[in-house]
């Protein structure tokens, strides 16, 4: 099944800046807890899966993973109790790790920006972890000065406090935006029929699912911990999120 249908009302797709909220348990069984709202990112894109609590009937029920099936299923901690259906809870979500994501998040989008732009190579892959990140090119060589021209240009991109904005638009119109696929394989099933742009207004934008800070500027401080070869045309760049200098 699709995500359009889970029972599971996304909140954090409506405000990522959101990290508490009232709900109702709806299923809750061995494969998790389903509720009628949360904003628990279930992980994608290289983005993991937020980690947090759910509050009820004074018990603490410590959420691990999420995970996507046939509805969004919130995984408990091993040996936590499990509320019922019907149960009213209050759900949050880890600030830190979920901060920490947003921030890694939008660094990799505003690098993907800046190494399209100045040289024109695509994405192949990447992943991310709080404040640590990789994101792979199709770059056939590295220029000379090539990591220290990045970076200066990210943390230029940074100061400028570019707005980070979000919004869903129909396939076809998403698809009419140029450069919107910045990975060099169209990742997007064709059944998705709504799509999920996230733009550093001026800089970067392409479709994603994930959580984002507001501006560049929040991002911190970007820095590039290695550059790897990984086969004929392809580097891997591995990037630190920091705080501002």
């Amino acid at each position: 099944m699709s995500e359009a249908s889970w029972r599971t009302h996304r909140l954090e797709l409506d405000d990522q800046t959101l990290r508490d909220w009232d709900a109702v348990v709806l299923a809750s069984g061995p494969d998790g807890i389903v509720l009628d709202t949360s904003a628990f990112y279930p992980g994608g894109g290289g983005q993991p899966p937020d980690h947090g609590v759910l509050l009820w009937g004074g018990v603490q029920t410590r959420i691990v993973d999420v995970r996507k099936g046939d509805d969004l299923y919130l995984i408990p901690a091993e040996g936590d109790p499990l509320p019922t259906p019907g149960t009213a809870v209050r759900g949050a979500v880890e600030d830190e790790r979920r901060t920490a994501l947003m921030r890694t998040h939008s660094g990799l989008h505003l690098l993907c920006g800046v190494v399209f732009r100045d040289f024109g190579a695509l994405v192949t892959g990447g992943n991310m972890e709080p404040l640590t990140a990789r994101m792979d090119f199709n770059l056939p060589e590295v220029p000379p000065g090539f990591r220290e021209s990045v970076e200066d240009a990210c943390n230029a991109e940074i100061l400028a406090d570019r707005r980070i904005d979000a919004r869903v638009l129909p396939r076809d119109e998403a698809f009419a935006l140029p450069d919107i696929i910045r990975t060099a394989t169209n990742l997007i099933p064709p059944e998705v029929k709504d799509v999920r742009i996230v733009d550093i207004v001026g800089l970067d934008q392409q479709a994603d699912g994930g959580t984002h800070v507001a501006s560049t500027r929040q991002v911190g401080r970007i820095e590039i911990a290695k550059i790897e070869n990984k086969g004929k045309g392809f580097r891997r760049l591995r990037i630190r999120i920091a705080d501002p200098s």
